[in-house]
């Protein structure tokens, strides 16, 4: 009989915590949908006593979500697991996921705790938790650099204490597969109880090994993967889904395993992930990278156009890479506009459609044809809101390879109109330096990068901006036909960030 792996998604907790990765609540919602569409089993949607948005966003996707189960983190300590029960608690399957130190290092420098401390305090929070949740799951922080007798001891007291789902993560991306694969071997041994209950590993990339040790924690006995979208996540990031996904998928004669991913929902919950965050893949990044399926050698083109299988061990198709795509202009309705985002498995209110119809409308009068990835950038693309307190009203690049670029740009700040002017080497630099001249605080510039969105010149241009502000980076994103503009929106897109997390004048 196949063993069935489950799939906890954390691309909402872990994955957010990546530089320049945050998200809104909206954003969550909308990736908490693709999540569900995608299969993962369990959400993990934040860590709710982090903040009062965090609450909010994992409240919202608790009573949301339905086919998969929501798990929210929680330190422990009593006021955190309380909080994750009041965000989570209406969800259909709700699960509160509390940890602990357990290294040494952790222990002595961290907590301040000897084992004994954190074993008494993980029991007394799983009982906590278990007296509010119906299912809880308990983390050993930096278990791979535990001792492995300590961790069998502390395992088997919150299981008896309650604890359903046990996770053994690599939080410092430190261990090796093979090494991996013994160590939970090992607790596996000195444990009474820990193969009553699932066993679950979250694994770091530190090392670019997270998901082989992923695929070593499979063989040793664990059950459930905790992962995210294109590996996002704390440094170097976590296991990528999509690898892990492919990799038993394509290797069924190694992994005689069953799961409920879609596989064919990979490749629009990569690209929502990163038209949400603006954090692009590397091209040649397996899986969902944009080479991942191209073909360039002469020699490899040939293979491949007499037999597909020469150089490709799974279709394009798997992941839901088509061809075939239906082309909106300028001339198309709001019925066909709807039909194709809902064929691209957008689920949004009137008043969205109204919103991203008009911005379509507006997009297809400046460029012939209009792509499915310049739909998604309308409809994840977070545009100028009314409580934003910078936008933008006009702007003029003057510029030439014989003259000084000068820019102006006009804005709204909270209903006065100022304008800013400055001169600069080229057109982007000169509207930044422009617009800082309107600002009552100073800003960094820690990265800024454009793409087009589709192929031709009249592609859309996607900018992301960085700004370092009070020691956190901000991002902020932009599109517009004209790059000048799409920067410029980027900026502003990360200046309102910066207000919207303050809350204050700037």
């Amino acid at each position: 009989m196949a063993k069935i792996i489950k799939f906890f998604d954390t691309t909402l907790r872990d994955g957010e915590q990546s530089p320049g990765c945050s998200m809104n609540q909206k954003e969550k919602l909308l990736l908490a949908r693709q999540l569900e569409k995608l299969g993962v089993d369990v959400i993990e949607a934040g860590f709710a006593a982090s903040s009062p948005g965090d609450f909010q966003s994992v409240n919202a996707i608790a009573k949301e979500i339905k086919n998969s189960t929501v798990a929210v983190l929680a330190r422990a300590v009593k006021d955190d697991i309380t909080k994750a029960w009041e965000a989570v608690k209406e969800a259909k399957r709700p699960r509160i996921h509390t940890f602990i130190a357990t290294s040494d290092v952790h222990m002595e420098y961290k907590l301040r705790m000897t084992h004994e401390e954190v074993i008494n305090k993980a029991v007394e929070m799983v009982k906590y938790a278990v007296s509010l949740c119906p299912e809880v799951e308990f983390s050993a922080e930096d278990a791979t650099r535990s001792d492995t007798d300590f961790l069998a001891e502390l395992f088997d007291k919150v299981i008896q204490a309650g604890a359903k789902i046990i996770n053994i993560p690599d939080t410092v991306g430190y261990t090796t597969p093979d090494e991996f694969y013994d160590f939970i071997m090992e607790i596996r041994k000195k444990s009474k109880y820990l193969d009553s209950v699932e066993i679950s590993v979250h694994c770091h990339n530190d090392l670019g090994l997270a998901v082989a040790n992923s695929l070593a924690a499979i063989r040793a006995g664990a059950s459930q993967i905790e992962c995210t979208v294109n590996g996002i996540g704390e440094r170097a990031g976590n296991a990528a889904i999509e690898e892990i996904v492919m990799i038993m998928n394509t290797r069924k004669d190694i992994y005689d395993v069953k799961m409920n991913i879609v596989t064919q929902e990979i490749m629009n919950t990569s690209r929502l992930l990163t038209n949400i965050t603006g954090v692009h893949v590397q091209p040649n990044k397996a899986i969902v990278g944009a080479n991942a399926f191209a073909h360039e050698a002469g020699i490899h083109q040939h293979g491949v156009l007499k037999n597909r299988e020469t150089y490709e061990i799974m279709t394009p198709e798997s992941v839901g890479l088509t061809k075939n795509k239906m082309v909106l202009g300028k001339h198309s309705g709001r019925h066909a506009f709807k039909e194709k985002i809902e064929s691209m498995g957008y689920e949004i209110s009137k008043d969205e459609l109204d919103k991203a119809f008009m911005e379509f409308k507006s997009l297809a009068d400046k460029k012939k044809q209009v792509f499915d990835e310049d739909i998604e950038v309308i409809l994840t693309n977070r545009g100028t809101k009314a409580d934003d307190k910078y936008k933008l009203v006009r702007y003029v690049i003057n510029s030439g390879n014989t003259i000084t670029t000068i820019a102006s740009v006009v804005l709204d700040k909270e209903g006065q109109i100022i304008e800013g002017i400055s001169s600069a080497g080229g057109p982007v630099d000169a509207a930044f330096s422009a617009i800082d001249k309107c600002l009552d605080i100073e800003v960094g510039l820690e990265d800024y990068s454009i793409q087009s969105v589709t192929e031709g010149t009249d592609a859309l241009g996607f900018a992301v901006v960085k700004l370092r502000y009070n020691n956190h980076s901000y991002s902020g994103r932009g599109t517009s036909i004209n790059i000048v503009e799409a920067s410029i929106k980027a900026y502003l897109n990360a200046l309102n960030s910066i207000y919207n997390t303050f809350n204050r004048g700037m």
